[in-house]
């Protein structure tokens, strides 16, 4: 069982890797273009879609579909690292609580 445990933890920071790989590849590919275009928007846009809609999308038209992956993909690696945490922390409580 300890074996089975210390295994699935070292899956779960590869896995983490993995997210961090992501993030680099989709994420800083479309960042790139923005920051060429010099599209400006805060984290606050990233939660608030009428936010977005009202300030930055029609701001910025022609890089809607750059802005709107952009966001997805923060969206999505954030979430894919959280689930990742959680695991990693429940698995190694029970882990510290096995021993």
């Amino acid at each position: 069982m300890y074996v089975l445990l210390i295994s699935i933890i070292i899956g779960l920071f590869v896995a983490m890797l993995f997210v961090n790989l992501y993030f680099r590849a989709k994420v800083f590919k479309v960042y790139g273009v923005l920051v060429r275009n010099r599209v400006q928007f805060s984290a606050a846009h990233f939660f608030n879609r009428e936010k977005l809609e009202t300030e930055v999308l029609n701001r910025y038209p022609q890089f809607r579909a750059e802005i709107e992956s952009f966001i997805r993909h923060i969206r999505f690696s954030i979430q894919m690292a959280s689930v990742l945490i959680f695991l990693i922390t429940a698995f190694g409580a029970v882990l510290m609580y096995f021993r």
